[in-house]
């Protein structure tokens, strides 16, 4: 396929061929999965996946790889499904739904959150993103990578790096490394946010400020009697929280809320 990159799309296509094994290999595609690419671009993964499935769903944004893709695969099992997969609705799919996908650089924080919100409809996830991008989803708390996105993916999913790839696997090459995560949505959540919502607000509040005590950041919310209560000490920092700490300040405010 023939196709000039283009910045809006984030389009830096994967081409090494020993990379793209490690990735099928850590997929390990089962005849009859129902398996979604997200951003299928020139087919790197696109062709091997569709040799290993029985049916393959791809999403892409691009009219000309969209067209080239249906022209390619006209008599085949790929279905090409034209459109932004932030918007794309994956419940139409089907339950126990795999993602794979090397993602745009430039949305992948929002398709990583889009793409927790069909938690209950995904079976696991192997996509590919800036090498920074998965360190931080990864992190452990009282690090410098441990942030909003640590704490928020943590909850919903067991993760782990599975493969880093250098610019010279693309073509044109990006300025960053790389890196394939796995993402295991979590079976059961202990302990579990009664209010995901709130749960949500607070992280997000709590990393606003990164440089400021939760006794700051967290004022609004959370009293010195809470901390108390928590045993958290409000002198301390957001990233020295654990994801079960922040579910638990949720889960305070919840109750206090109801009574």
């Amino acid at each position: 396929m023939r196709h000039q990159p283009r910045k809006r799309f984030g389009q830096n296509f994967l081409q090494k061929q020993d990379v793209i094994a490690d990735i099928l290999h850590a997929i390990s595609p089962q005849p009859d999965d129902l398996l979604v690419e997200i951003g299928p671009g020139l087919g790197a993964l696109t062709v091997p996946l569709a040799k290993a499935l029985k049916q393959l769903h791809v999403i892409e944004l691009d009219r000309d790889i969209v067209r080239t893709l249906r022209e390619t695969h006209a008599n085949g099992n790929v279905v090409v499904h034209e459109g932004d997969a932030l918007k794309f609705d994956f419940t139409t799919l089907g339950p126990g739904l795999r993602v794979v996908g090397n993602l745009p650089y430039n949305i992948s924080t929002p398709l990583l959150f889009q793409l927790a919100s069909y938690i209950d409809s995904v079976r696991d996830i192997h996509v590919m993103l800036q090498k920074e991008v998965v360190e931080r989803m990864v992190a452990a708390p009282d690090t410098a990578a441990y942030g909003r996105l640590s704490v928020a993916l943590q909850y919903r999913f067991e993760m782990e790096k599975v493969l880093d790839v250098g610019p010279d696997a693309f073509y044109p090459q990006p300025k960053v490394d790389s890196a394939v995560v796995r993402m295991l949505p979590r079976k059961k959540r202990e302990p579990e946010a009664k209010d995901e919502a709130l749960f949500a607000r607070i992280v997000t509040t709590a990393f606003s400020q990164r440089r400021k005590t939760l006794r700051n950041t967290l004022r609004n919310l959370l009293e010195m009697t809470d901390f108390e209560a928590l045993g958290i000490d409000p002198g301390a920092r957001a990233e020295t929280l654990a994801v079960s700490d922040f579910v638990r300040v949720a889960n305070r405010l919840s109750e206090r809320a109801e009574s």
